[in-house]
């Protein structure tokens, strides 16, 4: 009774422990990693919403203003002085408002070239390459960066691109961009008056985040090991384990309406928002996506292996069709000979090493997905049929030596 108990825990513990142990393999090897974490980042800086919020951003930051009523208004006067009438005067001095919004869309144009160029993307990787240890900061209150956190607001600053463009205008000939002051410009990238319990949370996952993996294998392991009935307890571990983690994808995904719903005011495009959150949980998604199909895999195999009816049925029927084949070789002079015999004698450590060979496949690949588990699966289905295939031709040797000996 004790053993099934401890049975039953290990395996509910591993359920829950699996897509707590992918948030915080995420936390540390993505979050906390400069070299991913620019890696994940990057792409952002091609992104058109990103893009268009920089530009709105940069533009603002310049801030470059030239005072068209009153620049105008001194023009007519000079102009009257001169003798122009006084209607074409009037003319001169009401294109003040219109003097403003050319040199508003200059400064956007001008933004919208620098932020386009190739320049921006190494402007934009540099950032978040200094910003590396500001994301530290911002999950666990330690470092400083390019990336700052100001009451639950997270900020990246943009100074470094507000001088690229103060360089480009005064290149360009603009006068006024001269004026610019240089100063830190600040561009939002996320605020939430939960950043507290995130930096809790994410501080406790960084440090358990070297040893969780091994930690949810072991107790999974255990957990199969002491039921009574394994194949049946590792179906059940494998497919709790693919819920737990659709679960949390759910979860991920409401969250980001949620939080895509509730931006504050200092977050100036809710696309650029979404842009953020969607590359930073990328690969927890993908995670997510591979442990679900990972367990859907495990579960069934488990269950097709099973004394059930329907198991049993697909087996046998497998087992006739590879007959059928090799029966229908064999009348065309197809034949498997010694290999075929072989195979038929040492099926059982042949599946086993197929299964053992795509197992090792899957844990050195760098990092799977759902496709990669697809892929394998694929791959393993082959060396079975073929394994079948090859015993199959063995059986019909057998047959047709029997009689003969």
């Amino acid at each position: 009774m004790a053993r099934v108990t401890a049975s039953g825990v290990l395996a509910v513990l591993a359920c829950v422990l699996v897509p707590l142990a992918l948030i915080a393999v995420w936390v540390h090897d993505i979050a906390l990693d400069t070299d991913r974490y620019v890696a994940t980042m990057a792409p952002l800086a091609r992104n058109r919403a990103i893009q268009d919020a920089a530009v709105v951003r940069i533009a603002r930051a310049v801030d470059v203003r030239v005072n068209g009523p009153a620049a105008t208004a001194q023009l007519a006067a000079w102009l009257r002085s001169h003798g122009l009438p006084p209607q074409a005067a009037q003319a001169v001095q009401n294109l003040g408002p219109q003097l403003d919004t050319a040199v508003d869309d200059a400064v956007r144009k001008a933004a919208t070239r620098v932020v386009r160029s190739d320049r921006f993307p190494r402007v934009w990787d540099q950032a978040n390459r200094r910003a590396h240890t500001a994301i530290v900061q911002v999950l666990t209150g330690q470092g400083r960066g390019a990336v700052d956190v100001r009451d639950g607001t997270v900020v990246l600053e943009v100074g470094t691109a507000v001088d690229t463009l103060k360089k480009q205008l005064e290149d360009e000939g603009l006068a006024p961009a001269k004026a610019i002051p240089s100063t830190d410009k600040e561009l939002v990238l996320f605020s939430s008056d939960q950043l507290g319990k995130i930096r809790t949370f994410a501080h406790v996952l960084d440090v358990v985040g070297n040893w969780i993996i091994p930690a949810v294998v072991v107790i999974a392991a255990a957990g199969v090991l002491l039921a009574r009935r394994r194949r049946r307890a590792l179906a059940r571990v494998a497919l709790g384990a693919a819920v737990a983690c659709l679960i949390v994808a759910i979860l991920l995904s409401v969250a980001r309406g949620y939080y895509l719903d509730h931006l504050p005011a200092q977050v100036q495009s809710r696309d650029a928002a979404a842009a953020v959150f969607d590359t930073l949980v990328r690969f927890l998604r993908q995670a997510l996506r591979t442990a679900i199909a990972l367990g859907v895999v495990l579960a069934l195999g488990a269950y097709l292996v099973g004394p059930g009816r329907l198991p049993v049925a697909v087996r046998g029927g497998c087992e006739h069709a590879a007959d059928s084949v090799a029966r229908w070789a064999d009348r065309h002079q197809v034949r498997t000979g010694r290999a075929g015999t072989w195979t038929l004698h040492h099926r059982r450590w042949l599946t086993l090493g197929a299964v053992i060979a795509v197992a090792i496949g899957f844990a050195a690949w760098n990092t799977p997905t759902a496709l990669v588990i697809l892929g394998l699966v694929l791959i393993l289905l082959a060396l079975l049929t073929v394994i079948a295939l090859l015993a199959a031709g063995g059986r019909v040797t057998d047959a047709a030596d029997r009689p003969a000996a």
